[in-house]
């Protein structure tokens, strides 16, 4: 059975060596504490608590699944008794204001615990995850009665959070919102709807579950603008925060899904469930975007997490599994066979999987640390430090969540292969990374949305381009000092050079297109955002590699030379096995638009 172990000497290398998160920390108003010392200890801890306690409940809890009974949701064996360590070591507070209770330490702390907690349990790590989203939405746009009343109780652990967007009728359209809020004489609002997919919506892990809720007002403009947020308890709450008789919310039905079995995905049915305004009114989708972008960064970890996991099922099967002898000569004379790894195209599998989990980490780790930014804005109340990281985070966010869920599904499907026939087999839990890293691509905006964001939004629309020059500025700082190195590393520097330059005038020339062609975005994003990913990706291995080449020519590293080779290696590796893919994925966003748009609707079906 696949047994899960924390990758702590990569993180530390990220944190400590390639990214100098001392130094960063170092520029936060919230970074004193977060020494290196305690950020290895935390690491420590987090990692004790995902291999020993989470790890070992994530193949049962997959085969028991959540269980909807006379209106009363159960959790599978052993997740009560695992979310009550949890709480009970404080984890859901670590990089939350100490105000409310929370530790206080930066939100990439969160982030790097995440995606342990997410790899070694995917599907137990959604219960406190989605309340991140619930406790930042509220730092930002709560009034401080919800604040008093609600955040103490999130930070802590005791309460968890849910966002409740979908409907029926709509899925990323959420023009078509139907649910209806009444105004109440008390200030409050009586809310009736239907929102399902809602993930961690109904549970006995916790006293309470905070739901934050879309819906209309009465009189309220039709589409988007008549949109507005509310908070909504499972049980009535008091002005001291005492839980009182259960609200006029219930689960209408659990979903049967593909994956992630032991997560709770709910149907939720208000019925007059009293409820609190969050932030304006017809305002509320500008609110919930501080939700759903908490979730989309925790979601591009979750194609890490199955990156990894799936790598470090894959590996001891390919070291140990003896099949056939070795095109260059046997390598295992003493053996019936040679094993696996000893096949090239079962070594480009595991060095596929290799490089998205380590470059995915590396891109998930460098967006953290605008993410640290823009969370200590939001605690010191600064709106136009928060709008500026705010939109620097943006660029990375829809091709986070985008290429790297796409990524990390082709590395759990990838993880299968090297198993053969056995990866189909679920006791060696191959299959079930692979169900449950299929959400990823679909939940918070599918690829496609997450493209029509990068492309349309946020490089059209609000930049003309220049989030992508800004980037490929920091990817020119990397590269200039090797640019004349007749070095393996010189010659990686100046190919990550010239799709530098690509990326710019694909950009360019999508522009120019787009204004002749209205049709042009929504056939070239989905390419855009994979060229993106793949050169952004590119971008992190040519910073590992560098700083490992640097760290192995000093002596001063803090890891192996083998560790560092290894890293080289992988860099060398995805340039030129994975690399060029983002040549196909040029052309094709250059491609007509007639070729998707030119065939009649009566000619798809010809039966």
């Amino acid at each position: 059975m696949l047994q899960y172990k924390a990758p702590l000497r990569d993180m530390r290398f990220l944190i400590n060596e390639v990214l100098d998160y001392p130094q960063h920390y170092g520029t936060l108003s919230n970074g004193a504490d977060a020494t290196p010392e305690m950020v290895d200890a935390i690491l420590e801890g987090a990692a004790t608590l995902c291999e020993e306690v989470l790890a070992p409940l994530n193949a049962s809890g997959d085969k028991e699944g959540c269980q909807l009974n006379d209106g009363v949701v159960t959790t599978p064996k052993g997740f009560k008794e695992a979310y009550a360590e949890f709480i009970a070591g404080g984890w859901q507070g670590l990089s939350f204001p100490v105000e409310y209770g929370g530790q206080g330490l930066p939100m990439s702390l969160n982030l790097m615990k995440s995606e342990m907690m997410g790899a070694a349990n995917w599907s137990f790590n959604m219960y406190p995850g989605l309340s991140i989203g619930c406790i930042n939405t509220l730092l930002q746009y709560g009034t401080d009665a919800i604040k008093t009343v609600y955040l103490p109780r999130l930070v802590a652990g005791e309460w968890t959070g849910t966002m409740c967007l979908t409907e029926p009728q709509c899925g990323t359209d959420l023009a078509q919102v139907k649910t209806r809020a009444e105004p109440q004489a008390d200030g409050t609002y009586a809310l009736t709807g239907t929102k399902i997919f809602i993930s961690s919506g109904d549970h006995d892990l916790a006293k309470n579950i905070v739901h934050i809720v879309l819906a209309r007002l009465p009189g309220a403009p039709e589409g988007t603008r008549g949109i507005s947020l509310f908070v909504v308890p499972k049980f009535a709450v008091a002005a001291d925060g005492t839980v009182g008789d259960r609200n006029g919310v219930n689960t209408g039905s659990l979903e049967h899904k593909m994956g992630i079995a032991a997560n709770a995905t709910a149907v939720l049915n208000f019925d007059g469930a009293i409820g609190t305004l969050i932030g304006e009114p017809n305002k509320g989708l500008e609110a919930m975007f501080t939700f759903m972008n908490t979730a989309r960064i925790g979601t591009a970890i979750q194609g890490v997490a199955h990156a990894e996991l799936s790598f470090q099922g894959a590996l001891p099967y390919a070291q140990e599994r003896r099949s056939m002898r070795a095109l260059s000569g046997k390598k295992e004379p003493e053996q019936v066979a040679d094993a696996l790894i000893w096949h090239p195209d079962v070594r480009r599998m595991l060095l596929t999987q290799k490089a998205i989990a380590e470059g995915g980490r590396a891109m998930v780790y460098g967006a953290s640390k605008i993410a640290d930014k823009m969370f200590n804005a939001v605690t010191e109340g600064d709106q136009a430090k928060y709008k500026k990281y705010d939109d620097e985070l943006g660029f990375y966010t829809p091709i986070l969540k985008g290429f790297l869920t796409e990524m990390g599904l082709e590395a759990a499907n990838l993880g299968i292969q090297v198993f053969g026939g056995h990866g189909y087999i679920g006791e060696h839990g191959m299959e079930q990374i692979a169900r449950d890293a299929r959400i990823s691509t679909l939940y918070e905006g599918t690829t496609g949305i997450q493209a029509l964001d990068l492309l349309g939004r946020k490089v059209l629309l609000n930049t003309k381009g220049k989030c992508v020059r800004d980037f490929s500025a920091t990817m020119l700082r990397l590269i200039k000092p090797y640019s004349l190195q007749r070095t393996p590393m010189g010659q990686m520097m100046r190919t990550l050079a010239r799709r530098t330059a690509q990326w710019n005038v694909l950009t360019t020339l999508i522009m120019l297109r787009a204004s002749k062609d209205r049709e042009q975005v929504g056939s070239s994003s989905v390419d855009y955002l994979m060229y993106s990913g793949f050169v952004m990706m590119a971008y992190f291995w040519a910073l590992q590699a560098s700083k490992a080449a640097e760290l192995l020519a000093s002596g001063k590293g803090k890891e192996s030379n083998d560790f560092y080779t290894a890293k080289i290696q992988t860099a060398e590796f995805y340039f030129a096995r994975l690399l060029p893919r983002a040549d196909g994925h040029y052309s094709a966003a250059l491609a007509p638009t007639s070729a998707v748009m030119q065939m009649p609707q009566e000619l798809f079906q010809m039966a």
